[in-house]
């Protein structure tokens, strides 16, 4: 069965359309289609109004984007890992760079394009994740969620990590296997010029995207915490 998330989203009061990550062979049930400005994340305010973007394998219009979603391998990840660092200074030197890419793989397209966009219920079966964009209070709300069926402190379905904003969306995932997992997105300051400045991005497999659109009346989704927080909430936009 296919998750409704009707009831999470009113609940959260999350009004940005959910987003989803789907590796097909046929991109066009998901049209209407725009082309992104380079950063695939130029695309936010697209999404919003319900079209999507397709990348091919082997091409996107971001460089960073060809290689965390695209497929596209450089001829040497020792001189991408130098240019990346000096142009942009997220490691403390070239080699840490080029290891944590040795580390971290980008995803691979299995079936010839990737559509990013709203949530299609008839091309569920090639989903791979859900990303929630939410404010600070409704990713505290999804983080619960996230936990609600956990109870070791080793082994967290949530994680958060440096990374691209395309790569979070996928890469950071791994194997997409059947366990729940997230991860908390939209940090990379290289594309959060493309966001309102209070949204992060929550970013689910399958199998978390099921467990969150399970949060029945005992858990605390209907409880007062969440119910006294919207409340305290409308008195700060009050004043």
């Amino acid at each position: 069965m296919i998750p409704d998330p009707a009831k999470l989203i009113e609940i959260a009061a999350i009004k940005t359309p959910l987003i989803g990550f789907y590796d097909v062979s046929d991109p066009k049930p998901f049209e209407p289609f725009v082309k992104p400005k380079r950063c695939i994340f130029s695309c936010y305010m697209n999404w919003v109004k319900g079209e999507s973007i397709c990348l091919s394998e082997g091409f996107c219009s971001c460089r960073g984007g060809g290689y965390w979603i695209g497929g596209v391998e450089f001829t040497s990840r020792e001189n991408f890992a130098g240019t990346l660092n000096k142009r942009e200074g997220f490691k403390s030197s070239d080699e840490l760079m080029y290891r944590w890419l040795e580390n971290q793989k980008p995803y691979k397209i299995e079936n010839g394009y990737v559509v990013i966009g709203p949530l299609k219920d008839d091309q569920y079966a090639h989903l791979k994740t859900v990303t929630f964009y939410v404010n600070p209070d409704q990713l505290s709300l999804l983080l619960l969620g996230a936990e609600y069926n956990n109870a070791s402190v080793k082994n967290n379905p949530v994680i958060t990590a440096f990374g691209s904003g395309c790569g979070q969306i996928a890469a950071l995932l791994g194997d997409f296997t059947e366990t729940p997992k997230a991860v908390i997105g939209a940090t990379d300051i290289a594309m959060r010029e493309y966001l309102p400045p209070d949204i992060l991005a929550f970013t689910v497999n399958k199998p978390m995207y099921k467990q969150l659109n399970e949060l029945d009346e005992n858990s605390f989704l209907y409880k007062h915490f969440w119910k006294r927080l919207k409340s305290k909430r409308k008195s700060f936009k009050k004043d």
